[in-house]
């Protein structure tokens, strides 16, 4: 029996509700993702992508609906640090070094010093990063960083890890990287993953299922299964890969003609 990990319901967000300069930026958004699954959001700009994500995170309210995150309300799962989020800059402070920055939310959560300690040293491992816990975050690459990041993000062990274009600032070959190393760690971990992207074969290449919305007020379009298999270099050669970004783009085309 499959678990819900994010329910959205019936759910539609309005800034500055009953201004002059309203946006309607979700329109009754109904989502459900299973316990496990890597989910990824993609649609054209300023259609509410983030702005989901954000109401996933209980970042901000709903003007109507409800979202429940592990069978609570979202404000509730953030209060319990239900989920981890990663954001497209990676936000490490350099002050502090590379173990230290993945230290920070057990730190926040009351962990103590050798718990801390063990935690980053593990979290290191599981990003492939065990030489650098010493080092401060401007002596990495860019993609050194958002590793970094995602370790800081899971070092609590949350059952949800919520990601906002974590690789968009990267150059080509570090994001296939870094998306190879996202599938790996997903794999291990068993986090529920929702994910935004503006990158077609991205989204083919990393997800179980993508949503495409439409354009504001957004609104979910289609939702594409994903069945690629254990994820190598294979699967960017692989005609089914190709035959998924074509499926992906056409949606997009499709809700952008409307």
């Amino acid at each position: 029996m499959t678990t819900v990990a994010v329910a959205v319901s019936s759910c539609s967000k309005i800034f500055n509700h009953g201004k002059s300069n309203e946006v309607h930026a979700l329109d009754e958004i109904d989502l459900a993702v299973e316990d496990g699954e890597f989910i990824t959001l993609i649609g054209p700009s300023g259609c509410g992508k983030s702005t989901l994500l954000r109401l996933i995170a209980a970042l901000t309210d709903p003007t109507a609906g409800r979202v429940e995150v592990n069978g609570k309300s979202a404000e509730q799962a953030r209060l319990d640090q239900d989920y981890g989020m990663a954001f497209q800059r990676a936000g490490l402070f350099d002050w502090r070094t590379v173990s230290k920055n993945i230290e920070l939310p057990l730190e926040l959560m009351g962990w103590s010093r050798v718990d801390r300690v063990r935690r980053a040293g593990e979290m290191l491992e599981l990003v492939k990063l065990p030489e650098f816990g010493g080092h401060h975050p401007s002596e990495l690459s860019g993609g050194m960083q958002q590793r970094v990041a995602i370790a800081r993000s899971l070092a609590f062990s949350p059952s949800l890890l919520l990601m906002d274009e974590p690789f968009g600032a990267l150059d080509e070959m570090t994001r296939e990287h870094m998306q190879d190393e996202l599938i790996r760690i997903w794999a291990e971990t068993n986090t529920t993953v929702v994910f935004v992207t503006h990158s077609i074969p991205e989204a083919a290449y990393l997800s179980s299922r993508v949503v495409v919305m439409s354009p504001r007020p957004g609104r979910i379009a289609s939702v594409i299964d994903v069945d690629l298999g254990n994820r190598g270099d294979h699967t960017r050669e692989d005609p089914a890969f190709f035959e998924k970004v074509t499926e992906i783009r056409e949606a997009l085309r499709a809700v952008e003609s409307t």
